[in-house]
């Protein structure tokens, strides 16, 4: 697959009206609205175009595997430090699209921090190009990090360039058992001290911290908090260890995550214990916490407590006629419709995938 048969694809779509369903490995499909219109398969257009390890970017076509990047990311002790999920077989331009991050985001950011550039197939077919390879390219509105989260509702990502980080020099994982508040008063605790944490996960009266930076820091990191210190590789075959416990984090196979209705609050780091049923997980320092259940109260009880409620896991039906992300309001909606024009004149690039009345 060429640029240019997405471009064709996208332009005959233009014309006749037809509305698009943009997809690369469909390892998404369960997130967001409803999935309407003709498929425009991506997967064909893969590939990295450019990797500079001493500039800390890379640039891949929008179909290139996850694994594939960090494969080669890899060979030069280089990641993404957002520590995007996979699942199965996620693309780059899925990862961007949705802009979902795993339990790095606490220390290095999110999607969106890492992009430094799009090259994107607006709507009516045009090629677009922004941002650059370095941050020091990036000039007046940031559009690129504008494409991260948007659902594929703005344009076809025929290319993305993302800034790369060194992998940790040294990493451990510490386990304590805290109950619900401890462990959010413990996190915020140490949130406000020069620890190296770069991720946390409470889960069933567990708390697991990771620890990740120099040798020394993280040494010293680990006489100061105390707890038991969980085996990082596979040595132990079978046993509980920091590299299987964290991957399943990201990849969302841990039995936290296992609920066929799961909601994704985000919420001030320091919200004490929320009074809603169904609690499964929490990360990123307390400022995600994971609930499972139909709970229609989940978006009230959100916006209450200063954050906001995604329905991240249900069936479509139920995704459609809630909607899985807060509902705007009037003056961010219209402001949406605005750049939703701009950038798809006829609204036929995942229509409804991000809100309803896009």
């Amino acid at each position: 697959m060429t640029l240019d048969d997405l471009i064709g694809q996208v332009k005959a779509a233009y014309d006749s009206g037809t509305q698009l369903r943009l997809r690369g490995a469909g390892s998404k499909d369960f997130y967001g609205g409803m999935l309407a219109g003709e498929l425009l398969d991506v997967a064909g257009y893969r590939g990295i175009v450019a990797y500079e390890p001493t500039e800390l970017y890379v640039t891949a076509k929008c179909g290139t595997p996850l694994s594939e990047i960090e494969v080669a990311l890899a060979t030069k002790g280089q990641m993404l430090a957002f520590e995007p999920p996979h699942f199965s077989g996620a693309t780059v331009g899925g990862c961007v699209a949705s802009g979902l991050a795993g339990p790095r985001r606490q220390q290095a950011g999110g999607v969106r921090d890492f992009v430094l550039g799009v090259k994107l197939i607006d709507g009516s077919g045009q090629v677009l190009d922004f941002g650059g390879q370095v941050m020091k390219n990036v000039a007046g509105y940031d559009v690129s990090r504008l494409i991260a989260g948007s659902m594929g509702t703005l344009g076809v990502i025929a290319e993305v360039t993302l800034k790369v980080l060194p992998r940790p020099i040294a990493e451990q994982t510490l386990c304590f058992s805290f109950d619900e508040a401890t462990a959010l008063n413990k996190l915020n605790q140490w949130g406000g001290q020069p620890l190296p944490v770069s991720a946390s996960f409470w889960h069933a009266g567990l708390l697991w911290l990771r620890l990740s930076g120099a040798h020394a820091a993280v040494e010293a990191a680990c006489r100061k908090l105390g707890g038991d210190v969980v085996p990082q590789g596979d040595f132990l075959r079978g046993a509980v260890n920091a590299e299987k416990h964290w991957n399943s984090v990201r990849e969302q196979t841990h039995p936290a995550f296992a609920a066929p209705f799961l909601w994704r609050l985000a919420l001030p780091s320091t919200t004490p214990p929320v009074v809603l049923e169904g609690l499964c997980a929490i990360e990123w320092g307390g400022a995600q916490r994971w609930y499972a259940g139909e709970l229609p109260e989940a978006r009230a009880i959100a916006a209450s407590l200063g954050g906001h409620a995604v329905l991240y896991r249900a069936p479509e039906s139920l995704r459609c006629l809630e909607g899985a992300f807060a509902p705007l309001t009037p003056g961010m909606l219209a402001l949406h419709r605005r750049i939703k024009k701009t950038f798809d004149p006829k609204g036929i690039l995942n229509p409804g995938r991000l809100y309803g009345e896009l």
